[in-house]
């Protein structure tokens, strides 16, 4: 048994260990129960988990048997901000495999890698109970912040009540399009997601830095990984400034009927006129007519924010589970 890096290109064309981020990933999806949630892709999990970009350095690495990946741990560093933290995720031993101490090895070689980094704060999430939440708890992380997922079956749900809910909002205008933002739209989708800093989040967390590089980044790899998106966002009237956005993604290799809710922001000063609503039923709607497969939305909420609960519930999304995020000072 041992821990082996996997090699991370720093340019598209470098050489990688795909084999042994293929074997990651089965490993990640092996730890997966039925119906737990939509499982995160292979090509996705590689740009997300095992590649590096403008806004974190990643490292990686495979616990291989043989010639077997069993487990393993992704552990990404930010760049552009929070720079004295680590994101592991996952963390992750075959079912099979389990009970026999590789977990612990696996936390204690990140540590190791965290230490090398001079980072001094790990986080990560797992589900509130379960495998991962003990894991966790066990190697001393507190938690830091809970997190529910609700969904909306499509199937069920009941469009002409949502029609009806659409409420009315002047002096604004509305302004969608599906797939990555163009160039022209880079400045105000980063001004829109800035916005998200006064969302819920631990004290330990600094705000993120939605740069234009890094949003560029993003939007340009979506295609690659076989990712779209649905988007709507609002313009005031009076001078086109942009006030809120909302986003639905959905990867097109996917069978199983999932689409995620991606943040849904409103600017603060143009709070107070529903416009969190309007966003996310008319983006909804939106995507019922273009994408007939998709089948039930998750989304994720800080149990702490109370205002965008109450608008999922009113559009009935119903609780799925809770998460945690985790943390551990070095």
């Amino acid at each position: 048994m041992r821990i082996q890096p996997i090699m991370i290109p720093d340019r598209p064309g470098d050489p990688s260990d795909d084999d042994l981020v293929a074997g990651l990933h089965a490993a990640y999806v092996a730890g997966y129960q039925e119906d737990a949630g939509p499982v995160v892709p292979l090509a996705r999990f590689r740009r997300d988990m095992c590649a590096h970009s403008p806004s974190q350095q990643v490292e990686a690495c495979a616990l291989i048997d043989g010639e077997q990946v069993v487990g393993g741990y992704a552990l990404a560093f930010p760049q552009l901000d929070n720079r004295r933290a680590g994101w592991i995720f996952p963390l992750v031993v075959q079912p099979g495999h389990r009970g026999r101490g590789l977990g612990a090895a696996l936390f204690g070689h990140a540590l190791d890698r965290m230490r090398a980094h001079g980072r001094t704060l790990l986080l990560t999430e797992t589900p509130a109970t379960g495998t991962g939440a003990r894991f966790a708890g066990a190697h001393g992380m507190s938690v830091a912040l809970s997190e529910a997922r609700r969904t909306l079956d499509l199937r069920k749900a009941d469009w002409p009540a949502l029609e009806r809910m659409l409420p009315e909002v002047s002096g604004y205008t509305l302004e969608r399009w599906i797939g990555p933002a163009a160039p022209e739209r880079l400045p105000d989708l980063a001004t829109l997601l800035n916005g998200m800093n006064d969302a819920p989040r631990h004290d330990d967390v600094e705000e993120q830095n939605f740069s234009l590089e890094r949003l560029r980044a993003r939007e340009e790899s979506m295609p690659e990984i076989g990712q779209t998106c649905y988007t709507t966002i609002a313009r005031r009237d009076s001078d086109g400034a942009p006030a809120a956005y909302t986003r639905i993604f959905l990867d097109t290799g996917r069978t199983d009927g999932w689409a995620q809710q991606g943040d849904t922001a409103v600017l603060r000063a143009h709070r107070g006129h529903r416009l969190g609503l309007l966003l996310k039923l008319s983006n909804l709607l939106w995507l019922r007519e273009h994408e007939p497969q998709a089948e039930r939305v998750i989304t994720w909420n800080a149990t702490s924010n109370r205002h965008m609960l109450a608008i999922n519930e009113a559009m009935g999304f119903e609780l799925f589970d809770e998460w945690h995020q985790w943390r551990l000072t070095l």
